[in-house]
Order: structure tokens, then C-alpha cells, then sequence
């Protein structure tokens, strides 16, 4: 019965410790300039960050609004990149001479020229949050 009773414990302390705290992340952008098309979210890592996402969302607008709300995510370090995919092919459209046609944000709203960095917009997920993202 103790060898039972200690085997039990000690699965207990294991499944516990195991557990992975995650949280809820949720994202709006209020300034689009307008409701054509959708907006896009991605969510990565810093391995991940401008090449594959944690996760994606593809949300309506409404008046200019959209927000995703990412789940179940692991504690750490991540970045969101916003496009508003006004003719809704999933991607981000270029000009000729390789400028950005549609407009595009990140976490932390820095103002850069040039392609987006992770040192700008990384932020640490420690808690359910919200952040808007500015286009």
C-alpha cells in the first residue's frame, strides 16, 4: 500500500510539472482604411519570425476594425505581423520597385523603413494580453 501510495505522489508531481501555463493573446487593428479584403495575423517566434508562423488568423473588417485572438499560447517571446490583404490572395502584394502596395503592421507599432525586425517587435507573453497594431 505505501509503495502504491508513493508511486501515486510521484506521478502527481510529475503531470504537475509538466504542465504548460499558456495564455490567450488578442489582437486589433482599428485603422484600416477600409473593409475590402481581410486582415492577416501571424504569430512567431523569433526561429520563425518573416518565414512561418506559430499561428495565423485571416479575420473580416468591420469600419475599419479586426481582431484575432490567439489561444493556448506557451509563455515567451513573440512578434505579430498584420497585413491588411486587400485583394485577399494571402500575401503581401509589391510594386515594380519592390515597395509594399498594402499596408502592414507589427507588435509594438516601431516606425522603420525597410523590412520588419524581430528587436522591434518582440514582446514577452507572460499574461493573458491585448495589443493593437497599428497599420
Amino acid at each position: 500500500m505505501k509503495t502504491l501510495f508513493i508511486t501515486f505522489i510521484a506521478l502527481l508531481v510529475s503531470l504537475i510539472s509538466n504542465a504548460q501555463e499558456t495564455f490567450t493573446l488578442k489582437v486589433t487593428v482599428n485603422n484600416a482604411t477600409g473593409d475590402q479584403g481581410k486582415m492577416v495575423y501571424s504569430l512567431t517566434t523569433e526561429s520563425q519570425f518573416l518565414k512561418a508562423a506559430l499561428q495565423t488568423a485571416s479575420i473580416e473588417i468591420k469600419e475599419g476594425v479586426a481582431t484575432a485572438i490567439f489561444e493556448k499560447v506557451p509563455y515567451g517571446d513573440y512578434a505579430v505581423i498584420v497585413l491588411h490583404d486587400k485583394n485577399a490572395n494571402e500575401k503581401m502584394d509589391f510594386s515594380s520597385t519592390g515597395m509594399p502596395e498594402e499596408a502592414y503592421g507589427m507588435s509594438n507599432n516601431p516606425m522603420s523603413y525597410g523590412p520588419p525586425r524581430w528587436s522591434d517587435a518582440k514582446f514577452t507573453l507572460a499574461s493573458d494580453m491585448e495589443i493593437f497594431v497599428r497599420l
